[in-house]
């Protein structure tokens, strides 16, 4: 019995789940997932552009929102090419030390992407509760402080959770999701060390909890000075740079709590791939347009970027924000 587990625990490599065994259906989904991922790399790239190349635009809040893209740009990066390429070329298998990469890094994109919107959160409380004191509290060597912790703690967490997946063997090999997901990897685990990966999904779900209840008590603080302020303008600009911060947040956080939390699946469903795509794909998506198509200083450096009118990029998110209130 033993050897028997033993033999069935030395996997060199997983199959990830496949999107269907008709031809057509792959490169449907070859397809789609291209244009979704080009759709986030050319959005991402040009929100980094802009705020890259545009002195306006060298503050406290752009700086972040630039270091959000690029780690938006880092998850969907290590998650949808290898789908695309499985669809592509018909094959399932990824290596058992592609695997491991694809947790570590995921794990850390998407870390790091809580840790610096509770950042975020806490830039707006400055700015907005304690305006005088911004400039002194957000100047530039405590923004990157505050950076290099989001990374660094981003990137411990990672290696706090792909160790404990990996330091258990595996007795199956078949991972029921389009990328090595933490939940599934642990649903083939061969014995109770499984448990060190529910203690370190528990010890993530703390810390996440932790950024919620922070972002919500600070945003509290926020909207009580906001409904003070007696300006009618005053307070639409406040909110314009609040809600889309809040809706980010609230998507992420939901869509991953609901997959983390509830008990993995050992059959592949389409609401768990539905799940998945949810709070991988959507957040990077959404980011760039929620972000910036409102807001008139990135709009400025993106029609200087591209060399097009103001008023064509007005017209282009217009319509981009009517085919994204209309689909939800």
């Amino acid at each position: 019995m033993n050897a028997k587990i033993a033999n069935e625990s030395s996997v060199s490599e997983f199959l990830l789940l496949e999107f269907s065994a008709v031809r057509e259906l792959q490169i449907l989904h070859f397809s789609l997932f291209l244009v979704l991922y080009m759709v986030i790399v050319f959005g991402n790239l040009l929100i980094i552009s802009a705020i890259a190349f545009d002195h306006h635009l060298h503050t406290p809040m752009y700086f972040f929102l630039m270091n959000l893209a690029i780690q938006d740009l880092g998850a969907v990066s290590v998650t949808i090419p290898k789908s695309m390429a499985n669809s592509l070329m018909n094959i399932r298998h990824i290596s058992y030390a592609g695997c491991i990469a694809q947790v570590l890094s995921f794990s850390f994109f998407s870390s790091s992407d809580v840790s610096l919107l509770t950042v975020m959160a806490y830039d707006r409380y400055v700015a907005i509760c304690h305006p005088l004191q911004y400039e002194m509290v957000m100047n530039r060597a405590a923004c990157k402080q505050m950076v290099a912790g989001v990374w660094v703690s981003g990137f411990l967490n990672a290696a706090m959770h792909t160790s404990a997946t990996f330091v258990t063997p595996f007795c199956s090999n078949i991972v029921n999701q389009f990328f090595c997901e933490i939940p599934q990897l642990l649903t083939l685990a061969c014995s109770n060390i499984y448990l060190m990966g529910i203690g370190a999904i528990v010890v993530s779900v703390i810390l996440m909890s932790g950024c919620f209840v922070f972002i919500v008590v600070t945003y509290v603080h926020i909207f009580t000075v906001v409904l003070k302020v007696p300006s009618v303008e005053g307070r639409k600009k406040a909110f314009s740079t609040c809600i889309p911060h809040l809706v980010v947040f609230s998507i992420f956080c939901f869509t991953a709590a609901f997959a983390y939390l509830r008990p993995p699946s050992k059959n592949p469903s389409n609401g768990d791939f539905a799940i998945t795509v949810m709070y991988t794909i959507v957040p990077p998506m959404f980011n760039p347009i929620i972000y910036s198509m409102r807001n008139k200083e990135i709009k400025n450096a993106v029609s200087k970027l591209l060399g097009v009118k103001h008023s064509s990029i007005n017209i282009f998110s217009r319509l981009i924000l009517k085919r994204l209130h209309f689909s939800l």
